[in-house]
C-alpha cells in the first residue's frame, strides 16, 4: 500500500494508561454513538474500547473497504449499504475516542438477519440501538484515541493522546508495519508478558497460520480472542475484503504489514502461573 504523505518516524505509537471495566446498557432508540459515548462518559472515560456483540440495530448503515479511485488515499470505502430491518451484532470491536471535542468510535464487526451474515465498518452515527442491550468493555483512565489529520495517509485516523503510569497501553501501528512483531515489541518495551489484545484496523494481504490468505490491499479487521503469552502474540481476527467475503484465521509472523491503521489495547494481565 502506498500512501501520499511523507512517512512518520515513530512506527509504534504507544501510551500508557490504566483501565478499568466498562459495563452497561445502550438504551434503545440511541444511535450506537450516542450510547457509547454515553457510557463511556458514565464511567469517567474518554477512550478505550467496547465489544458490542448481542445488540440489535434497526436501521444497521455499514460500508466495505474498496480501492480509492480519487487518486490520493491508498484505499477508501464502498457506498452505504443499508439492508431492510433488525439486524444482530454477532461479533463487533468499537475503538471509543474523540473527535472535535465529543465522543467517537470505529468499530468493525459481523452482524446477521438469522438468513445473511455480513462484516463491515459500522456506521455509529446511523446505526440505531433497537432495544436494550448489555456490553461491556475497558476503558482508559489515562489516554485516549483522538481523531487527527494523518499527514502519511490523508485519513483522519485514532491517534493516542495523554497518558500516564498504568500497567496498559493504548496504541497505532503505522502502515507497512508487521502486526504480530510490532505488538510482541511494543510489549517487550513496557515488560508486559501476558496481555488480552484488542484492535480495529486494516492489514494489506493477509497471510494466516494455516497458510491461506486473504489477497487484497483493502480490508477491514477487529481481534477476537487475542492474546500475549510470554511475550509471544497469538493473534484470532475476522476480516471481510473489497467484494464482501468474511475470513476467519490466526495472523502469520512476519507477513502481515498494516494497511493504513490499526488501533490497539495491550490489557496487561500481570505474571501467569
Amino acid at each position: 500500500m502506498i500512501h501520499p504523505g511523507p512517512r512518520a518516524a515513530d512506527r509504534l505509537q504507544a501510551l500508557r494508561t490504566g483501565l478499568i471495566p466498562i459495563h452497561g446498557t445502550l438504551p434503545a432508540g440511541a444511535t450506537i454513538l450516542q450510547a457509547v459515548g454515553d457510557l463511556f462518559a458514565a464511567h469517567g472515560c474518554k477512550g478505550g474500547m467496547v465489544r458490542l456483540d448481542g445488540a440489535l440495530c434497526d436501521p444497521l448503515r455499514y460500508v466495505l473497504p474498496a480501492l480509492s479511485t480519487d487518486g490520493l488515499h491508498a484505499a477508501w470505502y464502498s457506498d452505504i449499504h443499508a439492508p431492510p430491518g433488525r439486524w444482530r451484532i454477532d461479533s463487533a470491536t468499537a475503538t471509543v475516542g474523540q473527535k472535535d471535542g465529543s465522543a467517537f468510535l470505529h468499530c468493525h464487526g459481523i452482524w446477521s438477519d438469522g438468513a445473511a451474515q455480513r462484516m463491515g465498518h459500522l456506521l455509529p452515527l446511523d446505526s440505531v440501538v433497537a432495544a436494550d442491550a448489555t456490553v461491556s468493555g475497558m476503558g482508559a483512565t489515562e489516554a485516549w484515541f483522538e481523531a487527527l489529520p494523518d499527514a502519511e495517509t490523508a485519513f483522519t485516523l485514532f491517534t493516542p493522546q495523554g497518558g500516564g503510569e498504568g500497567r496498559a497501553l493504548l496504541a497505532r501501528l503505522l502502515p507497512g508495519e508487521d502486526v504480530v512483531t510490532a505488538i510482541e515489541t511494543l510489549a517487550r518495551r513496557h515488560a508486559i508478558r501476558n496481555a488480552r489484545l484488542h484492535a480495529v484496523g486494516s492489514i494489506d494481504h493477509i497471510r494466516f497460520t494455516d497458510h491461506s490468505r486473504v489477497d487484497c490491499l483493502a480490508t477491514e479487521l477487529h481481534f477476537t480472542g487475542a492474546r500475549l503469552s510470554d511475550g509471544t502474540a497469538d493473534i484470532p481476527i475476522e476480516v471481510v475484503d473489497i467484494a464482501g467475503r468474511i475470513h476467519r484465521g490466526r495472523l502469520a509472523r512476519g507477513t502481515n504489514p498494516v494497511g493504513v491503521t490499526l488501533e490497539l489495547m495491550i490489557e496487561d494481565k500481570g505474571p501467569q502461573p
